[in-house]
């Protein structure tokens, strides 16, 4: 095949996953290039005794997204995955004895809220429910699964019929304030705020909008058979069937650029790829930085270190459990949340009283695992790095603070064996983006109309990822590379008379061609 109709894509995270397997399915060559040693991106899992524990993403959602794109490739989503549904989201902690689980049922969640906040805090529940969910169906297909918009052409989707709906997704409100409207009890604007932290942003400064994410949740959490890095192995397994090849062990010094477009690619070996588009799937900072040649820093705009979103330090591997109950998901509260996110975005150091997140991976509801050890992933939130990076002494304090947060609520580890990751460690593994592991904060209504879209200023290089539209999340990052695939195999057909080879199921190029102009 001439290389004007090959496709080379830059990174092996979810997005750029996607964008090979949609794109090897229209019959296009492709050949994704990744500097690891095997395809996940931030989807990543270490050694624990012996077994895979997940030091990444650990919530799966929006599983429709998922089947669509198994769908588009000629597969279908539950041959490659095995997915379990979880009865409970999460459980959430404030000191010894006040917890609250939440489910995937708004009346579940009623009762369960009513029982530990009063009849009042309910109702308040149930109104932000229903709010969260007009948001989410206003903005799903106008926003989220579409091209990135304006405003002007986000109200032009939705059409005037729809317009109390838009006004209706609060962008010039904060999360927290918008919280305030429905719930007196701090403890639960602290548990819905934190929704806003799954965009790497505070609740203190991103919008109201962000309350669909507790909706998109509610609508279902599932745990994947053997963690998250198989939904990796799925999407390369596929994308290889339908033709896409593999460079692993394979870094890119510079995105080739003639006659105004880009061409191909080199790697560090010097090694020269041609093509007629070029993919990158990583932080769009990397481009502006100059990490794929001179010829591309043009191309896309940069995330200002200010601008960035949370970091985290993190912390896994096998351990032995003794009084509170975990399930898969908890997550435990500290006494100060403005605190938090002042340390946070403001100072730019890690709070003194961290909310900490923790994933027992053998566990899906209360059920323990039979005797032994456990696996387990504990994440604290922390600034990226803009200057000097964090201390050894000041992460050790942290997680101290966070141990002891746990023990207060009745929960002991004895750590087997424990891998800590920092701000530091994310920002060597993900080039340009100061260990930020969401691209920019979403803070302001104007940030989600600032990210990236899918078609940069240069021809023939297009993004995908969680640093560009429509935001970070694994569904989400899908999405982006969805996208991708739409745009090149529409700008490829338009100038190379391309006509995809048909596959069951797969890609129309009705679809392809609607894509957006970004």
């Amino acid at each position: 095949m001439a290389a004007s109709r090959r496709v080379i894509v830059i990174g092996a995270g979810v997005g750029g996953l996607v964008t090979a397997l949609l794109s090897a399915a229209s019959g296009l060559e492709t050949l994704v290039v990744e500097q690891a040693a095997a395809p996940g991106g931030k989807l990543r899992e270490i050694d624990a005794e012996g077994r895979p524990v997940d030091v990444g993403p650990t919530v799966f959602t929006m599983r429709g997204v998922f089947e669509e794109i198994f769908a588009s490739a000629g597969a279908a989503l539950e041959d490659h995955l095995t997915l379990k549904p979880a009865f409970r989201l999460a459980r959430h902690a404030w000191g010894a004895g006040a917890r609250l689980d939440l489910f995937g049922d708004v009346d579940a969640n009623v009762d369960a809220i009513g029982d530990f906040a009063g009849a009042a805090e309910a109702r308040g529940y149930r109104a932000f429910a229903a709010r969260g969910a007009r948001v989410y169906d206003t903005l799903r297909d106008s926003f989220i699964r579409a091209s990135r918009p304006d405003p002007l052409t986000l109200t032009a989707r939705l059409g005037l019929r729809r317009l109390p709906d838009l006004l209706a997704i609060s962008p010039y409100t904060t999360l927290w304030h918008a919280l305030g409207e429905h719930f007196r009890d701090p403890r639960l604007r602290q548990l819905f705020g934190r929704y806003a932290t799954y965009c790497g942003s505070s609740p203190y400064l991103s919008p109201a909008t962000l309350m669909l994410v507790a909706h998109v949740e509610r609508e279902g959490v599932w745990t994947v058979e053997g963690g998250m890095q198989r939904l990796a192995d799925a999407l390369r397994t596929l994308a290889e069937r339908r033709g896409a090849q593999f460079s692993f062990s394979t870094q890119v010094s510079q995105i080739l650029v003639e006659g105004g477009r880009a061409t191909g690619v080199v790697a560090t070996t010097g090694e020269r790829f041609e093509a007629g588009a070029v993919v990158f799937n990583g932080d769009v900072s990397a481009l502006s930085a100059g990490l794929l040649g001179r010829g591309v820093r043009a191309a896309a705009p940069a995330t200002a270190p200010e601008s960035r979103s949370l970091s985290a330090v993190t912390w896994a591997g096998s351990a032995e459990v003794q009084g509170f109950d975990l399930i898969r998901h908890n997550v435990f509260f500290g006494p100060n949340y403005a605190e938090e996110f002042d340390a946070i975005f403001k100072h730019r150091r890690l709070p003194r009283s961290p909310t900490l997140y923790v994933c027992a991976s053998d566990r899906l509801d209360e059920v323990p695992p039979l005797g032994g050890a456990e696996r387990l992933f504990c994440l604290i939130n922390a600034p990226s790095e803009n200057g000097a990076p964090l201390s050894a002494e000041e992460v050790e304090s942290c997680v101290q603070a966070a141990t002891g947060m746990m023990e207060k609520c009745g929960l002991a580890i004895n750590w087997r064996t424990q891998a800590r990751t920092t701000p530091s460690d994310f920002a060597r593994m993900f080039p340009a983006t100061g260990g930020a592991l969401y691209g920019p904060a979403s803070h302001g209504w104007r940030a989600s109309f600032q990210r990236s879209g899918t078609r940069t200023r240069l021809p023939r290089l297009y993004l995908a990822g969680g640093s560009v539209h429509p935001g970070p999340g694994v569904p989400m990052a899908a999405l982006s590379g969805r996208q991708a695939a739409l745009c090149l195999i529409s700008d490829l057909a338009s100038t190379n008379k391309f006509v995809p080879a048909a596959t069951p199921g797969g890609m129309s190029m009705r679809s392809a061609t609607t894509a957006s102009s970004d």
